[in-house]
Formats: C-alpha cells, structure tokens, sequence
C-alpha cells in the first residue's frame, strides 16, 4: 500500500480547509446535482452541452472534495514553538536580503496546502524555502530556483 503524505499546515489553514470542505458539500454539491437534473430535462444528452457542463462541473467538485478531505486527514499542524527565533524553520517568516543588491523580501514558510507566494506564504517544498529550512539569522544562502541561482542574507526570522 502506497505510503500516505503529510500536509503541513497551520491551524487557520486547516480550518479554511475545512471551510471549503463544508461549502463544497453543503452548498456546491447540490447545486451541480440541480443543474443534472434541469439539463436531463431538457432532452437528448448525446448533444446536450449543459448536461456535459455540469457534469464535468461534478467531476470537478468532487474530486475537490476527496483531495480535501485527505488533506484534512494527513494534516501536521505547524506548532510554532518561540523557543529559537533565530533559526528559518516551517510555520516561521523569514525576510532575506538578496545579494549583492539588498532588495529585501519577506514570507511565511508554510506546507503546500497553504502555500500563496503572491499573499507571502511559501511552500515548504519549494527551493527557496528547502534553501533557508534551519539556516540562522546573518547566515548567507545559495538559493537554486529553475530560473537560476542567486544568494540572500537571512536577516530576520519571527
């Protein structure tokens, strides 16, 4: 049997996937189940795009629903524990210099669940984060992206 990934998250990433979860059952589900019907309704399905929209729209939903809910079940929550704030580890926001230029940035390292790089929250699975994980404040780091490779100062950890 296949080994079963973990999905690192924090609990306010948890609940909004549970959120979703509840929506998408309570609320979503229903409706696709509606629109079947009315499109049944109106004849022939071999030549009936609604019908096949809301069925694709089914699939959708429900393959949504299984994906979250195994997230659900896999989750590790991130326990940020204040007792190193000097170290880059998961749950923890990190800002960084590039060198040589000095243009800062700043973001939560989070699991892929949660991850938003454009709301500052990184995948802990993506090399940036793979890069600074355990490395200190003033530590220099080579990071490798696929659009190539650049070094940032870790300047501050929280």
């Amino acid at each position: 049997m296949a080994e079963e990934k973990n999905f690192y998250m924090t609990e306010d990433g948890k609940q909004k996937l549970e959120q979703e979860l509840e929506d998408l059952k309570i609320t979503k589900r229903p409706e696709v189940v509606e629109r079947i019907k009315v499109a049944r309704s109106f004849g022939d399905l071999s030549e009936n795009s609604e019908y096949d929209a809301a069925k694709d729209e089914q699939a959708f939903v429900e393959s949504r629903i299984s994906q979250l809910e195994n997230m659900i079940r896999y989750a590790v929550i991130i326990e940020n524990d204040n007792s190193n704030t000097d170290v880059v580890d998961l749950g923890k926001t990190v800002r960084f210099a590039e060198i040589p230029d000095g243009d800062e940035e700043e973001y939560q390292i989070v699991g892929s669940a949660e991850a938003d790089p454009l709301e500052g929250r990184i995948s802990n699975d993506s090399p940036m984060a793979k890069s600074l994980i355990g490395k200190r404040i003033g530590d220099k780091v080579m990071v490798q992206t696929p659009g190539g490779e650049f070094q940032v100062e870790i300047v501050e950890v929280k």
